[in-house]
């Protein structure tokens, strides 16, 4: 992956910037020592690693608009990060940047169970938030399988999702308002405790923006309430084809579980391996989970499993305790780290019609074996949301290379079959170069006039999304004008 060289202009000033930075926070604030900062010289794509000029860890909205501020003035790139746990390197630092973390922003700041609504700092866990109301019988919905670590920071930026998405949906359904500080420390807020605000809608449009707009300092997320139960099923199948002609079967049948999981026999065999979780030795499982009073759960299931019959299951297994149960989600929620433990991989994110996964999963088959490289499925199957992982051996000399073009093939494929780049990871810098595929350059370029009027001088996290030379032509030229 090609980079620009950073700013030399930038780095000779790095003891006046780091200056400027800690007259504004607290000393522990500023991070500057080049053996701390390499701590943050990458997120959860480690393929690329770049040390940041310094890092700042701002304790409120009124702190992170100072930074911003100085920045802006300084004309010093800023990379917001969560908790760096993006699969797409959201969170990749330049040599010239400073990465702003929102770790220390943790704090809940009002919970109106009455209006089901609970206000935010966005540093805090995905989980967390659940945990701050789910002894009064709420949750919220979102649960990417990073969860326990990931930021609200970090699912605002790339609409996360997560294995009950398909009833529940992703971050932009579930979020109400936010505040958000721009580069030139300017504070917005934007929606609020209710369902719709009025005029154009700009918080669909900081949802999903990867941090190019502003820095989300807060927000204010939909929280529900408890179903009665919930109970998965375990479908086991001979072909990775006839599993996702079931998933297929199930949405064309009306039905609405509250979470369709796919894996298949690498996959499977790793969770199992690692959670322990009971599962069958097939080529492909579905996890099929619905929810609602008993009665309602036997309904939906009898109809679920009805359906899986006629593809001729391998294995057909209800859960029958909640014991089971968390043991069964713990294997799927386990499945990246469980992976990560016997290969390297990189986890791809192309989401296409449901009524694709047959020949999408047909293709990707196809083409690993052109590649002579492995690919591991594990995704969101209801709503088509794939994660292949590309297996590779990190020290073998052209790897990484020929992993990267599977990787694109892949997507590629997702794009021509009615699908996209992206479900939840977003663009980062793994797919920038892959935009032209799905985009139109009208397309693009009304993208990044939508950047212009957010952030004039393209500071904030730079050279993401768009096509490298698109994206760093823009902020060169925008730079020269201010």
């Amino acid at each position: 992956m090609d980079m620009p060289a950073p700013d030399p202009a930038i780095l000779a000033r790095k003891a006046e910037i780091v200056e400027r930075l800690s007259a504004l926070l607290p000393s522990d604030a500023v991070i500057h020592d080049p053996t701390e900062t390499r701590a943050y010289e990458c997120d959860a794509l480690t393929a690329y690693r770049c040390p940041p000029l310094a890092v700042v860890l701002p304790g409120s909205t009124e702190e992170v608009s100072k930074v911003l501020a100085a920045c802006h003035a300084m004309g010093v790139p800023v990379v917001p990060r969560g908790s760096g746990t993006s699969l797409a390197g959201g969170a990749l630092p330049t040599a010239d940047s400073v990465i702003l973390g929102v770790a220390r922003l943790a704090e809940v700041l009002e919970t109106d169970y009455e209006n089901r609504f609970i206000r935010v700092q966005t540093g805090r866990t995905n989980l967390s938030v659940t945990g701050a109301v789910e002894e009064d019988g709420f949750f919220y919905a979102p649960d990417p399988s990073s969860q326990l670590a990931c930021a609200i920071a970090g699912n605002i930026a790339m609409n996360s999702g997560g294995a009950h998405c398909l009833k529940y949906g992703v971050t932009t359904n579930n979020l109400l308002g936010v505040t958000m500080v721009l580069m030139d420390g300017t504070v917005v807020e934007m929606g609020g405790a209710h369902l719709d605000a009025a005029g154009l809608d700009l918080l669909g449009v900081v949802c999903g923006s990867e941090g190019q707009l502003g820095v989300v300092t807060e927000a204010t997320l939909r929280i529900l309430r408890k179903p009665e139960g919930a109970r998965p099923v375990l479908m086991g199948f001979d072909s990775s084809e006839v599993a996702g002609a079931c998933v297929s079967d199930i949405i064309k049948a009306g039905v609405l579980p509250v979470a369709i999981e796919f894996m298949d026999r690498p996959c499977i065999r790793a969770c199992e391996d690692f959670a322990h979780a009971g599962y069958p030795d097939v080529e492909a499982l579905l996890i099929v989970e619905v929810e609602g009073s008993e009665a309602e759960i036997d309904a939906q299931l009898g109809m679920i499993m009805e359906i899986a019959r006629r593809h001729d299951p391998a294995e057909l297994r209800e859960s029958g305790s909640a014991e089971e149960s968390a043991a069964i989600w713990k294997g799927r929620k386990s499945a990246f780290g469980a992976m990560g433990q016997i290969n390297d991989y990189i986890c791809l994110d192309g989401t296409i019609p449901v009524s694709e996964l047959p020949r999408v999963l047909t293709g990707i088959g196809e083409m690993s074996r052109k590649y002579g490289l492995g690919v591991a499925n594990v995704f969101h199957a209801g709503d088509g949301n794939m994660h292949p992982l590309i297996l590779f051996d990190a020290n073998a000399p052209g790897d990484l290379e020929k992993a990267e073009a599977l990787g694109a093939d892949i997507l590629t494929l997702c794009v021509e079959v009615g699908g996209c780049l992206t479900g939840e990871h977003g663009v980062g810098v793994e797919k920038r170069d892959l935009m032209g595929t799905q985009y139109a350059p009208a397309d693009m370029e009304a993208q990044m006039r939508v950047k212009d009027v957010f952030d004039p001088r393209w500071l904030l996290n730079p050279l993401k999304v768009f096509p490298l030379e698109a994206s760093a032509s823009r902020r060169a030229g925008l730079q020269d004008a201010a």
